[in-house]
């Protein structure tokens, strides 16, 4: 898979998989805006994979759930570089709730975060790749709850199952001007806020089929795929990344 010289903007990306993504997409040649809502979390992440790239890293803190930041995330991006070739919607929150006492405050930060900055994002980047007629990729991050129930994450789920039907309906819109849209939908994935439970690897290991939950790196090979030339012609997928436990679905409750 060949990144060289692609421009690359991956929103939520200051750890985690947002971080590897970036961090494999800049070690393999491509110029990488890395944003994060947090900026302690998002200027060191890209100074470090920038130190060690051989393309680029920059950062661009701000909120990926609000629509003029998104619009100046994309604006700067092409003014700076020229192009934008691949953009991947990858922030996300959760907030757990029982359903019965779940708030509107918690419903609407969890919408504007997972969904309207993940349909805005692709609405900016697909302007700007349709204007330079080049094309180009798409990809958001769903979630295994987007297919199975999870207590206590009923809005959560309801937000991932949209982005992989958002990405089915955008390959009416957006085809015919040689962008592919797809999703990842990761299961259970050690991190640095899932390895903050020291009962999460023991848990999610009996309960996955191939023995061990995702690694980061895991689901970021399965992105810098999808996101490759080699699957242009892969599009309104969802690609389920999970060690087989879909398949079966012990809860962990």
């Amino acid at each position: 898979m060949n990144f060289k010289e692609k421009v690359v903007i991956v929103t939520g990306a200051g750890q985690g998989i947002g971080f590897e993504i970036c961090r494999r997409l800049a070690k393999e040649g491509a110029h990488v805006v890395l944003n994060d809502v947090d900026e302690n979390l998002c200027l060191p992440a890209a100074k470090r994979i920038d130190e060690q790239a051989d393309g680029s890293c920059i950062p661009f803190a701000g909120d990926a759930g609000d629509v003029e930041f998104i619009q100046s995330l994309v604006d700067e991006t092409a003014d700076r570089f020229g192009k934008i070739d691949i953009v991947i919607a990858n922030a996300g929150i959760t907030i757990f709730g029982d359903f019965f006492t779940y708030s509107p405050e918690s419903f609407s930060r969890v919408m504007d975060v997972n969904l309207k900055g993940s349909f805005f994002l692709a609405q900016a980047s697909a302007k700007q790749m349709r204007k330079q007629s080049s094309g180009g990729s798409l990809l958001f991050t769903s979630s295994v709850t987007g297919h199975q129930a999870h207590k206590d994450l009923a809005a959560y789920g309801m937000t991932k199952a949209a982005l992989e039907m958002l990405a089915k309906n955008l390959v009416i819109e957006i085809s015919k001007y040689k962008i592919n849209v797809n999703a990842i939908a990761p299961g259970a994935t050690l991190t640095e806020r899932t390895l903050s439970d020291a009962n999460y690897d023991k848990i999610w290991s009996e309960l996955t089929p191939m023995g061990r939950p995702a690694s980061v790196t895991d689901v970021a090979n399965v992105a810098l795929f999808l996101v490759s030339d080699e699957a242009k012609h892969i599009t309104g997928q969802t690609l389920i990344v999970d060690g087989g436990w879909t398949c079966i679905s012990p809860s962990p409750f």
